[in-house]
């Protein structure tokens, strides 16, 4: 006895002078308790019970169990405070990921502001990019410059471009300023006034040019985009360009989809090699993919995929891609290509919770309501279940109705039950609803249904309301 209490204590020392419970945890990754506390806890179990205990015996039996328990608490403790921090490192990246859209929403209206002359309009919404910083900081100074040059504000704009090469020294943005600077140094001085008639004038006689006499056209387009000009001129000045059969304009539309040029012009420059071209542009596009660092390229990339029909290298990042973000990406374009196979592969093979609600989203974009109908009837989550049947409830009332009621009747789950039921009122299945309604045992279930019905103008819903009512 005396035998197995020397062991439980130096066990019990072992323990505490252990650095994982000795030191603060670190937030990530969570700590599990130490395994030896089970052992020691169930050699205590033992002792406890199998003798009667000698008087000396029983202080050191209690010291070495109330340890025991200090130890476990401590262990639970870093436990959840390493679960806090991980909760709260996944808020931070929501947030970020929120303030990058937002800057990209603003990206966009700034410019077509800038597309129809509003300067001061754009000029504004380029200093809330710039302030929220990321990706688009750089492209909004320059074009913050350009506002205040159009506005005959040089100075000013000269400052901006100043601010752009000391921020960013090594930005791609550095020769578009260059061309800008050049411009204002010919220029007066004074407010230019908007131009948008002009800048379409020119954009059919570029469309016109390219298709007499290419090459001629093609020197000017390349002027173009490397001069100070507008979004919008830029813009069309590519499509020409990309429906171009020229070697010569091939080669500038490679150049700028490899991120060798205006950085605004690159997604763009990607989205044109998948429409108009064949097998060799879906190799440059694997080329950029593997090569760019950028997410926002990459997700270019993916769309362009899309486009080009390339399930394969959709499917190939869906499964290999290190980024959520990007892996996210491609199952929504699968989904947007109707590629309802390759979408229940990556549902039946991946095992984390939040992809395959992506996955469920996909299938449910793509028209997919038989396989998501057959795969929440053989998932055990009910979690992922009830956002199956959600999904379906968002889908053809022909194609889903049936299986709605069918999952209601069938499914054990509370909460998988009242989806059914919502999705039967979203698609306004009164009938069902009431059929479901009178069948129901239970009381708050049976409350949820009446609650919907009572919302819908149908003569089945109102008839049922009646026959409550009587």
């Amino acid at each position: 006895m005396l035998k197995q209490i020397i062991l439980v204590g130096a066990a019990l020392l072992a323990i505490t002078a252990s650095p994982s419970l000795a030191q603060p945890a670190p937030p990530l990754p969570p700590l599990p308790p130490p395994p030896q506390l089970e052992a020691v806890a169930s050699a205590l179990d033992d002792l406890e019970f199998d003798f009667d205990l000698d008087l000396d015996v029983a202080p050191a039996l209690m010291a070495a169990s109330e340890a025991l328990a200090s130890l476990q608490e401590r262990a639970g403790s870093a436990a959840d405070l390493a679960a806090r921090a991980q909760e709260r490192a996944a808020r931070e990246q929501e947030r970020a990921q929120s303030s990058s859209e937002r800057a990209a929403r603003e990206y966009e209206r700034a410019a077509r502001a800038l597309d129809r002359g509003q300067y001061q309009a754009a000029l504004k919404a380029y200093e809330q990019v710039a302030a929220i910083g990321g990706r688009q900081a750089e492209g909004a100074l320059y074009w913050q410059a350009y506002a205040l040059s159009r506005l005959g504000e040089q100075l000013e704009a000269l400052t901006k471009l100043q601010e752009l090469q000391k921020k960013f020294p090594s930005s791609r943005w550095l020769s578009e300023a260059k061309a800008l600077e050049l411009a204002m140094k010919t220029a007066s001085g004074q407010a230019v006034s908007p131009q948008t008639e002009e800048e379409e004038l020119k954009g059919m006689a570029l469309r016109s040019v390219m298709l007499n006499d290419p090459d001629r056209a093609v020197p000017m387009v390349e002027q173009i985009l490397q001069g100070a000009n507008s979004p919008r001129v830029k813009e069309q000045a590519l499509f020409v360009l990309a429906q171009s059969g020229s070697p010569q304009a091939r080669e500038i539309l490679l150049r700028l989809a490899r991120g060798q040029g205006n950085p605004d012009l690159q997604a763009k420059a990607v989205r044109y090699l998948a429409l108009f071209g064949g097998q060799e542009s879906r190799e440059v596009l694997a080329e950029i993919y593997r090569s760019a660092t950028d997410i926002e390229v990459k997700r270019q990339v993916m769309r362009a995929f899309m486009l080009a029909g390339d399930r394969e290298r959709l499917l190939a990042a869906a499964k290999s891609e290190s980024s959520p973000e990007l892996r996210a990406e491609a199952v929504r374009q699968l989904g947007v290509m109707g590629a309802q196979a390759e979408l229940a592969g990556l549902y039946g093979a991946e095992a984390s919770a939040q992809f395959r609600q992506q996955v469920l989203q996909a299938l449910a974009m793509s028209g997919a309501s038989e396989r998501l109908a057959q795969l929440a009837k053989a998932e055990a989550d009910a979690a992922l279940r009830k956002a199956m049947v959600r999904n379906l409830g968002m889908m053809d009332p022909k194609k889903t109705g049936d299986a709605l009621v069918q999952f209601y009747r069938e499914d054990k789950d509370p909460s998988v039950k009242r989806a059914a039921v919502q999705g039967l009122f979203m698609q306004g299945n009164a009938a069902a609803l009431v059929a479901l309604a009178r069948e129901e045992k239970d009381p708050e279930l049976r409350k949820d249904i009446v609650s919907r019905l009572s919302m819908m103008k149908d003569k089945a819903a109102t008839d049922y309301m009646m026959e409550l009512l009587k």
